[in-house]
């Protein structure tokens, strides 16, 4: 029977994307492992490949459509012998029920509701909701053994159940549906004027409409909910960087023939990577119901781009020279003003870095990415009048930061440890090399 393609979760947390390009087209033979589409995440474009072989026998989703749900039918697969008249009366190929948009307490749309009082049939089973991947064979071989597919584990790409699992499998009866928990309801949004409510303040007005894409919505959402759901608190020194910027132009003097040049941001990341080794206690992210310590210093940066941002994140910071840091910096971020990263490069990590300075930002507060447990928002370098230890005034150039906690993860008097180790290591940058 033919087989669905269904749009894929390249991300974790990836409900929807666009598919950007279809890379075959129908009645194209493919196999495993050939590029099938590009599809825009909410972070990056990335190439989607085949998990089976056949011939494209029909294309459902059209290039370019926004807001494709995860595990839609997007495309059609026929195996040997089958034609696209198949498809007619195949379950892949069932339209989807017409729907109509819900709106919200706000006025806004949201997901579409069914319309129709039954639904086709699915293509594949499920367990728990979740389709179940398994090859047509597969399909076949396991309907005639009696076999019920939720209990036989996959050996194939991503789990999917092969010939090979089902053959092996002996023959029991499928369990019964069980009807599904009914959920609890979903908190209240705080009431607040719709979109619609909004726009006709301004009638009259000249202003441009900008289409929020699936980058500015997930940021739009998760950094509401970690406003609303992350109990903030607020940590402030002031860094005097003359020591380090002395330090820095040695360096870069003694590494210009190897085309190496260190920013002050190199220094910021190898100086919070160690912090969280002397403060190992505050190297921990939040997860539910519990706390997880990292043992690696993996410190995110955040990286401005065209409509959003990323946060790449540099795996083992702590063990790595200044020199490979600046290298892997500069990396990540041109690759992520391309959107060229792949998801495990900008998620994990236990604790972020936000660098305003460049653009003349004295200070700032910055919002925690969840599940990290902090981050350090830093403003300019600005020379000021100081008092040294001689009680004489003196200038010098100072570094405002702020670091913002998560009080679930970490305690006021721990992160009060964690800046001060960060402090101290880039007033004394010689002590990163020791």
């Amino acid at each position: 029977m033919p087989t669905e393609i269904l749009m894929p979760a390249l991300s974790p947390t990836m409900e929807e994307g666009t598919l950007a390009k279809w890379l075959v087209k129908e009645g194209d033979t493919v196999s495993s492992g050939d590029l099938l589409a590009e599809i825009e995440t909410d972070k990056a474009t990335m190439e989607f490949e085949a998990v089976d072989e056949g011939t494209v026998g029909k294309i459902l989703v059209a290039e370019g459509s926004e807001g494709v749900k995860v595990n839609t039918p997007i495309a059609v697969l026929l195996e040997d012998g089958e034609s696209a008249d198949d498809i007619g009366s195949s379950p892949a190929a069932a339209p989807a029920p017409e729907a109509a948009p819900a709106a919200d307490a706000a006025g806004d749309v949201s997901a579409p509701a069914a319309a129709e009082k039954a639904a086709p049939a699915p293509a594949a089973p499920t367990k728990d909701g979740t389709r179940i991947f398994a090859s047509p064979l597969a399909r076949r071989i396991a309907a005639q053994k009696g076999l019920d597919l939720s209990a036989i584990k996959g050996s194939g790409p991503h789990g999917r159940i092969v010939k090979a699992d089902v053959e092996k499998a002996e023959a029991a009866p499928a369990k019964s549906a069980e009807p599904a928990p009914t959920a609890a309801p979903a908190p209240a949004a705080p009431a607040g004027p719709s979109g619609d409510a909004i726009a006709k303040m301004y009638e009259g007005r000249d202003y441009e409409e900008v289409k929020l894409d699936g980058m500015r919505k997930t940021i739009a959402a998760r950094l509401t909910e970690a406003k609303q759901t992350v109990p903030h608190f607020y940590l402030r020194r002031d860094i005097k960087l003359d020591a380090l910027l002395e330090f820095r132009g040695t360096l870069n003097g003694q590494l210009a023939d190897r085309g190496i040049k260190l920013s002050v941001n190199d220094f910021i990341i190898k100086a919070c990577a160690l912090a969280l080794q002397q403060v190992p206690d505050a190297n921990a992210v939040w997860a539910g119901e519990k706390v997880l310590k990292l043992t690696p210093s993996d410190v995110a940066v955040a990286v401005a781009i065209e409509g959003g941002l990323f946060t790449p994140v540099l795996q083992d910071a702590h063990q790595k020279s200044l020199s490979a840091l600046s290298a892997e910096m500069k990396d990540l971020a041109g690759r992520a003003r391309d959107r060229k990263l792949a998801p495990h490069e900008y998620q994990g990590g236990s604790f972020a870095i936000s660098n305003l300075g460049m653009f003349g930002i004295d200070n700032f507060d910055a919002v925690i990415n969840p599940p990290h447990g902090a981050i350090l928002a830093v403003g300019a370098g600005v020379k000021k009048p100081v008092v040294g230890k001689d009680g004489s005034i003196e200038a010098a150039t100072v570094m405002s930061v702020t670091l913002s906690v998560d009080h679930r993860v970490i305690d006021g008097a721990l992160g009060a440890q964690l800046l001060q180790a960060i402090v101290e290591n880039l007033e004394n940058p010689l002590t990163m090399l020791a």
